[in-house]
């Protein structure tokens, strides 16, 4: 059957669309054997089991960072070490806000799970070569050797995975436990975690940036903060909506990933500009100190 005011042929034609200008944009191959090389088996031994609370959250985030940090390139230069530093400082401020005070813990510590459920499950399935991994994990997890792209790109391109795909499906998720909310009781503490990545994003850019993104950063001020705080509270509201709308899906399988496979889609063109981004002012800081070194030689 089809869920009434949901048009499936039309998701389906408009997820295609979107994988034709994606692969427009990077027509890169999936790396052969796709999965965490030479580490697979350590790899799968720390997501065979989902966590139960969010301090096994932060356990397996510890225990995946220290696997990330040996996998190739190289030391510490894995591409989704990036995020993944980044996820566990984020999941640790959680933590503490679910410690000292919020208005439903029970809703808070439960999505937390939910939405890091979502991330281990594209490491694992990457992890067993398996088609079904998102795209826009796919996005990141076959560039995860790719030293070209910055840190910071690679840290934004696991933020744009999990809020603009995984988050809407962490939220349905926690509500087939407690069931949907009637009002927005819940929401003040969905909007904490608004604050937190505030905080930790402006230090985490400049702490990944390399020195021309550093004296970019430098030259437009507050505008790169401001920016991005502009874009955590969109994407989040735009997550919560997203959920809404799949949550009156979720009695049939069919329309509810096909809606899932669109946002899935919409995500890793987004992701694949972003990369576009990246190689461009990449590409113009190093055209920038070779005219400086010319002169001032």
């Amino acid at each position: 059957m089809t869920t009434t005011g949901f048009d499936r042929e039309l998701a389906r034609g408009s997820a295609e669309l979107l994988r034709t200008k994606r692969v427009e944009l990077s027509a890169l191959e999936i790396p052969a054997g796709r999965g965490w090389h030479p580490l697979r088996e350590k790899v799968g031994e720390v997501l065979g089991e989902h966590p139960s609370g969010i301090g096994g959250v932060i356990a397996k985030l510890v225990t995946i960072q220290g696997i990330l940090d040996e996998l190739p390139p190289g030391p510490s230069t894995n591409r989704v070490a990036a995020f993944n530093s980044l996820y566990l400082k984020i999941t640790r401020r959680v933590d503490h806000a679910i410690r000292t005070g919020v208005n439903e813990p029970d809703f808070l510590e439960l999505l937390d799970v939910e939405f890091a459920k979502r991330y281990f499950d594209a490491l694992n399935r990457w992890n067993d070569d398996d088609e079904e991994t998102p795209d826009v994990w796919e996005v990141l997890f076959k560039r995860a050797g790719d030293t070209r792209m910055s840190r910071l790109t690679a840290a934004m391109l696991g933020v744009n995975a999990h809020i603009n795909h995984d988050l809407a499906l962490a939220l349905i998720g926690t509500w087939n436990e407690t069931g949907a909310p009637l009002d927005d009781g819940i929401h003040p503490d969905y909007l904490l975690v608004n604050e937190i990545f505030f905080e930790e994003i402006p230090p985490l850019r400049r702490g990944f940036s390399t020195k021309w993104q550093l004296e970019l950063d430098e030259f437009v001020g507050p505008l790169d903060d401001w920016s991005q705080r502009v874009l955590v509270t969109v994407t989040r509201a735009r997550a919560w909506d997203q959920a809404r709308d799949l949550w009156l899906l979720r009695n049939d399988a069919d329309d509810f990933e096909q809606a899932r496979h669109s946002m899935d889609r919409a995500a890793s063109l987004v992701a694949e500009w972003a990369i576009v981004g990246d190689r461009l002012i990449t590409d113009a800081g190093d055209s920038w100190r070779k005219f400086r070194q010319l002169f001032a030689a």
